[in-house]
């Protein structure tokens, strides 16, 4: 019997990724492709996924018997913090409606990407799996972050109700090829890949906002696709799954900009704002749980997946996602 894979936001950063790692590892391997298995990678144009109609529509076309969901209303700090019902009720639509329908069409197992903004603002550290509800998440994105908080009280009652086989992901700092470069919009990794590209372009100076101090957790796009496949094939349990590096590999932003310069070959004037704020200066998670069920896993180091990552981009300029760009 043959097993169909579909992706929701198929054509996106990670998405992107997991299509990348079933073309190019070895065929029946741990992380490839096997005999019999069919991978639809769907795209926004597709199906609106805020519609139970066209969800369902979607479903009908493709039979999945598995799916990976990563389709999601996403945006910076500035649009989470101004549209906060937009990213709630949006989220949940589309969360909801997924989840309907994998119900509906009798979908043998579903992994959800959740996010670290899942978290309690006031929580001990490391972050683990057993906090996620354990008090309100940070102001400033509550919309977008109780709609994902949703998936997994969802996933248990489905569970309970129905006997379903459906599960969460919640990654880290995720950077790699296909990336959103929007400079009005884009996370720290991407926005400094492209920030110093104009620097250099443009024979300007590369400012840094803030001291460059704070540590995170930065995980490849291409490592995450092999965990969700992981998950997806060898992992059978409600409860979620951080998706991270481990805490000793966390990366402060001075280091990430040190390896974007060199990456990029930039040679003009580098410099730090320190009078724009930091931020949080760390808030790590813990990979323990992941690391005891999947046994030995490589994660790509990190210089090297950002050379990677900022090649791809020089590369594809032309039909990255880079938003609008001003002249200098």
């Amino acid at each position: 019997m043959s097993t169909v894979i579909l992706v929701t936001g198929g054509t996106g950063l990670v998405g992107k990724a997991i299509e990348y790692v079933i073309e190019n590892e070895p065929a029946g391997s741990r992380f490839g492709k096997r005999p019999n298995e069919k991978w639809i990678f769907a795209s926004s144009s597709e199906a609106d996924l805020r519609d139970p109609a066209q969800t369902r529509k979607l479903y009908e076309k493709y039979q999945p018997t598995h799916v990976i969901h990563l389709a999601a209303l996403v945006g910076g700090l500035f649009k989470n913090m101004k549209y906060k019902l937009t990213f709630l009720r949006e989220n949940i639509l589309i969360n909801d409606n997924v989840l309907h329908a994998s119900y509906e069409h009798k979908t043998q197992k579903l992994v959800s990407c959740l996010s670290t903004c899942v978290f309690p603002d006031k929580v001990e550290y490391p972050l683990t799996e057993l906090n996620i509800h354990n008090g309100p998440p940070h102001e400033s994105n509550f919309g977008y972050a109780h709609a994902k908080r949703m998936v997994d009280v969802q996933n248990h009652a489905y569970k309970e109700e129905f006997g379903c086989n459906f599960t969460s992901a919640i990654p880290t700092n995720v950077f790699g090829p296909h990336d959103n470069y929007d400079l009005e919009d884009s996370h720290v990794i991407p926005g400094l890949i492209h920030k110093c590209y104009l620097a250099k372009k443009n024979k300007t100076p590369f400012v840094v906002s803030g001291t460059g101090k704070p540590l995170r957790q930065f995980i490849y796009s291409r490592d995450l696709a092999k965990l969700f496949i992981w998950q997806l094939r060898e992992y059978d349990d409600v409860e979620p799954v951080i998706l991270s590096v481990g805490e000793d590999e966390e990366v402060s932003i001075k280091e990430v900009a040190d390896a974007i310069v060199k990456a990029v070959g930039f040679q003009g004037s580098y410099t730090f704002d320190t009078s724009r704020a930091d931020g949080q200066y760390r808030k790590p998670a813990s990979n323990k749980k992941l690391l005891s069920l999947i046994g030995d896993f490589k994660f790509t180091p990190f210089e090297e997946a950002l050379n990677e990552s900022v090649k791809w981009f020089l590369e594809n300029y032309n039909n990255a996602r880079i938003g609008k760009v001003y002249s200098a």
